[in-house]
């Protein structure tokens, strides 16, 4: 439940800053969570199994961002990796971070439109790389506490299966 709220905030976030990689993978861990929660409601271990093998890949996509920010091999946040090259936004936090102030910098050049590269951000009590960071790690604490716990449900499933066939 607390996965599925964090994930859904999350999604928020990377809609507002228009990063389409991570909105997929937000939707894609949220109808996981839910067939999860079905699968443990409706006594169907595969559904459950189905939510621990995405559990592994969601932890390795969160490890991805956390290095994507922290520009740990050679990654870098400047890229427009985050929204398939598609459009120049980032992250929504890079603006509007907690104690951010805002300011738009006109172009020199005469007929430049304006774009996010002439943005001016000051006095951010947290650069926003960090409140990705955290989010991410937020994510992987949810789901390795998920991915025990769904361990647990699948093999209790099974000791009640084996009890039946007796």
């Amino acid at each position: 439940q607390q996965c599925c709220l964090a994930a859904l905030e999350r999604q928020i976030f990377d809609f507002l800053g228009f990063q389409w990689a991570p909105i997929l993978g937000n939707f894609l861990h949220i109808i996981v969570v839910i067939l999860g929660l079905f699968g443990t409601i409706q006594f169907r271990p595969r559904y459950i199994v189905v939510y621990t093998v995405w559990t592994a890949l969601w932890v390795t996509w969160n490890v991805f961002i956390i290095c994507f920010y922290l520009e740990v091999g050679g990654l870098s946040k400047e890229t427009d990796l985050m929204t398939f090259n598609i459009s120049m936004h980032r992250s929504w936090w890079r603006e509007h971070g907690p104690g951010c102030i805002r300011r738009v910098v006109r172009p020199s050049a005469p007929g430049i439109l304006d774009d996010y590269s002439y943005v001016s951000v000051t006095g951010c009590v947290i650069d926003f790389q960090y409140l990705e960071v955290i989010h991410s790690a937020i994510q992987i604490l949810l789901s390795l506490i998920g991915f025990v716990y769904a361990c647990y449900v699948i093999s209790v499933f099974m000791e009640e299966e084996d009890s039946c066939k007796y």
